[in-house]
C-alpha cells in the first residue's frame, strides 16, 4: 500500500527524536518532505532509488543561467535535466563570487528568441528580477514559478518559454519539482491563444526591432 510522506509527517517524527526516517519501497515523498529533510539534517533508510522523469520523446533543449545566489541550484538543475536526456546550454555563471543577474537574464533570453532552444530557465534568490529582465525581449514569456501549479498554468494558459526560479523563496527538490511540470506540461491554446495574440500586438506597439 502506497503511503504519502508529507512535510507534517517528517516534522512530527523529528519532534519525537526520530532523526532517522524509515521509508519503504512504495512510499511516496512529496517536495516539501524532502526540502524538509534537508533543512533538519534528517537522514532516510532504505532511499526508494530515483527513476526519471516521464518527459516527451521530443528533444529539449533548455538555456540554463543564474546569478551567485542561484549558481548551487543552477548545477543540482543541470544535473537533473541531464539525467532526462535534456540538452544542455550553461551561459553562467561559473561560481559564487557576486555578480548582475541581468547578464545572464539576458544570454537565456536571446537565445529562447533566436530559437537556439526550446526553453530557458532563469534562477536568482527570488526569481523576480530575472524574470523582469527576460521580459524586455520581444516574444519572451518569462515565468516566476514558486509551486507546480504556477508552473503548470504558466505552460498551459500563458505558453511560457522561461521558467524562472527562487533559490532562496523554496527548497531544492520543490524547484525540481517545479521545474519538472513545466517542462511536462503543454499549452492549450484556443481561449488562452486569444490573449497571447493581444499581447503580441502590445509587443509591436511597443518595441521598434
Amino acid at each position: 500500500m502506497k503511503r504519502l510522506i508529507t512535510e507534517a509527517d517528517i516534522i512530527k517524527a523529528y519532534k519525537s527524536g526520530n532523526h532517522i526516517f524509515e521509508i519503504s519501497k512504495n512510499d511516496i515523498l512529496t517536495p516539501l518532505a524532502l526540502d524538509k529533510i534537508k533543512t533538519l539534517g534528517m537522514s532516510i533508510a532504505n532511499e526508494v532509488k530515483k527513476t526519471k522523469e516521464s518527459f516527451s520523446t521530443k528533444k529539449i533543449k533548455f538555456a540554463v543561467g543564474s546569478d551567485h545566489t542561484g549558481f548551487k541550484l543552477k548545477s543540482i538543475l543541470i544535473n537533473f535535466l541531464k539525467d532526462n536526456d535534456i540538452e544542455i546550454t550553461d551561459v553562467g555563471t561559473s561560481n559564487e563570487e557576486s555578480c548582475d543577474y541581468p547578464d545572464f537574464a539576458i544570454a537565456v533570453a536571446e537565445k529562447v528568441k533566436k530559437g537556439e532552444v526550446t526553453f530557458g530557465l532563469i534562477i536568482d534568490a527570488t526569481g523576480i528580477p530575472s524574470a523582469i529582465t527576460a521580459n524586455k525581449f520581444k516574444g519572451i514569456r518569462a515565468a516566476t514559478c514558486y509551486n507546480e501549479f504556477s508552473a503548470r498554468s504558466a505552460r498551459e494558459h500563458n505558453d511560457a518559454n522561461i521558467i524562472v526560479l527562487g533559490a532562496k523563496s523554496v527548497g531544492d527538490e520543490t524547484n525540481k519539482s517545479v521545474l519538472s511540470v513545466f517542462i511536462k506540461t503543454g499549452f492549450l491554446g484556443e481561449r488562452h491563444q486569444k490573449r497571447l495574440e493581444k499581447i503580441s500586438l502590445l509587443e509591436k506597439r511597443n518595441f521598434k526591432e
